[in-house]
């Protein structure tokens, strides 16, 4: 718990119902299986209502890696659902057994067919970002250019996001974490009243603007920077979830966001059916500064799924491995860690 506050102070980010951290560690420095966490609303403590603000209270609770990769592929609150109709692996009150040594699918192995895949399939994912070790390089720009976003990379002097694109993506990502019942696209804007979401009608189009941005100001529209090509950097974890991205959200009209843990590069993956992207099918590569956005065809992703397919085993993978589409001017790397905690000078 006090690793979960300093995230949460050092990044200024806040944890929801339904959130993930993977944790990559037994909980309690054993050898078990439970070595991740997924966050819902605590069961007895209720929201409350205080003078400085809404209050709402999480429970943590121990997953199994197979259960983490299931709530990345679907949804958080599915599987937290899930555990509850299984005695073994939480019950009704979600409670966490470091011993347990079986996963709900090997408990209950019907439950990954006729529930998380039949879910990913109709609903695609709920997850809308995650915090990672990415980076991207501007390949149109010469390298010596003042204004190229080598700036933001590997090894190089960061720029800092603007306020109002730092607003955006907590909010769209806090948004798209937030939880629709109907089988259908969740909208990513919502109502909000006294702290509480309220669903407003169904839409097949997702949205990249907050409450607080409804549209992207002029002076903002002037910086935007319409980039020929691009090349993607990721560590192993953050690559592996790519498939995830392109198949459950892309494929679904949304869009998925990286945010770098070591500063404030971004990389946004759009469909076409995203509202409020400042990429566009004419120019589906743009910039606002270190955030980056792309857009990708139907046809495009379906392409990228086939020839990524490896990353899905990625114990398998020997790095660094590297993706590219020429007549897209596209390139993906997956690199090891070394490359982002140990930076060139």
């Amino acid at each position: 718990m006090q690793g979960l506050a300093r995230y949460v102070f050092q990044s200024e980010n806040t944890f929801c119902s339904g959130d993930h951290v993977s944790w990559h560690s037994p909980l309690d420095n054993s050898e078990s299986r439970i070595q991740h966490m997924l966050l819902t609303e605590d069961p007895q403590m209720r929201p409350v209502q205080t003078p400085f603000g809404f209050v709402s209270f999480l429970q943590i609770v121990g997953v199994c890696t197979e259960e983490l990769h299931a709530a990345q592929q679907w949804n958080g609150q599915g599987i937290l659902e899930l555990l509850r109709t299984v005695p073994v692996a939480g019950g009704p009150w979600l409670i966490t057994d470091m011993r347990r040594g079986e996963t709900i699918f090997e408990i209950d192995p019907h439950l990954q067919q006729e529930r998380v895949d039949k879910g990913i399939e109709t609903e695609g994912s709920n997850l809308s970002g995650v915090s990672a070790k990415c980076a991207w390089d501007d390949l149109s720009r010469p390298p010596e250019d003042e204004d190229d976003s080598r700036s933001i990379c590997i090894g190089t002097q960061q720029r800092k996001l603007s306020g109002k694109d730092t607003e955006q993506i907590r909010e769209a990502l806090r948004r798209g974490l937030e939880i629709n019942s109907k089988p259908i696209l969740p909208p990513i804007n919502s109502q909000r009243h006294n702290g509480m979401s309220l669903d407003r009608a169904p839409s097949r189009k997702d949205s990249l603007e907050s409450e607080s941005s409804s549209a992207i100001i002029p002076h903002e529209l002037i910086r935007t920077r319409q980039l020929e090509s691009v090349h993607l950097k990721f560590n192993q974890e953050s690559g592996a979830l790519i498939p995830l991205c392109l198949r459950g959200r892309l494929l679904h009209g949304r869009h998925f966001t990286y945010k770098s843990i070591t500063g404030d590069t971004a990389i946004t993956f759009v469909s076409t059916g995203v509202e409020g992207a400042f990429a566009t099918e004419e120019h589906p590569y743009a910039a606002h500064g270190p955030w980056l956005q792309i857009l990708l065809t139907e046809e495009l992703v379906e392409r990228m799924l086939e020839d990524l397919e490896d990353l899905s085993s990625p114990e398998e993978m020997k790095l660094p491995k590297e993706y590219s589409w020429p007549e897209k001017k596209l390139k993906i790397s997956i690199l090891p860690d070394t490359v982002f905690d140990n930076p060139l000078p």
